[in-house]
């Protein structure tokens, strides 16, 4: 197609291939604290969005990690959810009720399925 020739195909369909947010806000705990997220955010999201930055230490040193790459590849931003460790909060959507804990270390990997 010419530049200026004619409109994008995807033009005329505003928001198309992104999810549209529908219903109320999600609730979960995280470390005793309610927290609101969209549907279908993700834990990192929600938690960024609160104002956390850090939700996780590191095993030597006890150095602070949270959301570093968003995509589930550095393992920064680790979190137990529901009793279950070494949860990606990047990757991990918000559900409502669920209970998150802030992780130290790399959490146990026996309960990490």
């Amino acid at each position: 197609m010419k530049a200026g020739s004619e409109a994008s195909p995807h033009a005329s369909r505003p928001g198309a291939g992104v999810p549209q947010v529908t219903g109320g806000r999600v609730r979960f705990s995280f470390d005793g604290k309610e927290i609101e997220a969209e549907p279908g955010q993700s834990v990192g999201a929600a938690l960024i969005a609160a104002g956390y930055r850090s939700w996780r230490t590191t095993r030597h040193g006890g150095a602070p990690r949270g959301v570093f790459c968003g995509i589930g590849v550095c393992f920064d931003c680790l979190v137990t959810v529901n009793g279950r460790p070494s949860q990606r909060a990047c990757l991990t959507e918000a559900r409502p009720g669920d209970r998150i804990e802030p992780q130290e270390g790399a959490g146990r990997d026996d309960l990490a399925c």
